[in-house]
């Protein structure tokens, strides 16, 4: 339970310190227009990248209106693992346009099994995200 309570913590602040762009990231970079031919969102698109920079991704499509990350494990806990789905929900920059769903995984006797994730997490990645791209927005404009 010590594991997980470290590991949650560092995902946590992982995922608020990448929104706020302490990781890096290009700050020159144009994002482009608003939404993308597709219907996606371009500050959503973007900032979920750049929040999730950190974990492999597996599907990033825009024509799915989803990015989907591989399994992520940090090093302090290697029997431990998440996987983050973001879902696009409106082509509009609004707190409801982004979905979140996070899996965790413990590994027992060489196996996978999923495990509960606190509620929160979710919702901390989703303002993470949106936070993220209010920052882009207001940048754009200038």
């Amino acid at each position: 339970m010590i594991r997980f309570a470290r590991t949650a913590v560092a995902f946590t602040l992982a995922l608020t310190l990448g929104a706020c762009g302490i990781f890096g990231g290009d700050e020159d970079q144009e994002f482009g227009p608003i939404t993308t031919s597709i219907g996606v969102n371009g500050y959503l698109w973007s900032a979920t990248l750049d929040t999730l920079h950190f974990m492999p991704i597996d599907n990033a499509y825009p024509s799915s209106a989803a990015i989907i990350t591989d399994w992520f494990s940090t090093a302090d806990a290697p029997d431990e693992r998440v996987k983050v789905a973001v879902y696009f929900r409106s082509e509009t920059l609004r707190s409801d346009g982004v979905k979140v769903n996070v899996v965790r995984q413990q590994k027992q006797d060489d196996n996978w099994l999923t495990v509960p994730v606190q509620a929160a997490t979710a919702l901390q990645i989703e303002e993470a995200i949106l936070s993220r791209a209010r920052v882009l927005k207001i940048e754009a404009e200038g």
